[in-house]
């Protein structure tokens, strides 16, 4: 089980820890409460992994995840895309049953 980083995520994560200098960082990824959805998916740049994290790399790039969001966003893919609609950060999250409109939350 892990969580995927597509080249295009793992491009805008090198770039966001380089613009944030937190050499040795990433993107720390997480569920939290809330949402229209129940859940929501929570995102930041940190300079360190903490106890316990599981920890994904990919082309240079790292996520950090608890173990307690772990349990729901095991297997996502984390992609990265630019578009008309907007840019940032998309989770193919297999784990989610419902989804909402703008795609930031989940059940």
């Amino acid at each position: 089980m892990a969580i995927e980083i597509t080249p295009n995520a793992a491009a805008r994560i090198r770039e966001l820890v380089e613009k944030q200098n937190v050499p040795g960082g990433g993107l720390r990824i997480g569920v939290k409460g809330g949402g229209c959805s129940g859940l929501s998916y929570a995102l930041k740049v940190d300079a360190q992994q903490r106890s316990g994290d599981k920890i994904f790399e990919f082309e240079g790039a790292r996520v950090f995840c608890d173990l307690k969001s772990y349990l729901y966003l095991n297997n996502m893919v984390l992609d990265y895309t630019e578009g008309l609609m907007g840019k940032g950060f998309v989770f193919n999250n297999p784990n989610a049953s419902r989804t909402c409109g703008c795609g930031s939350s989940f059940s």
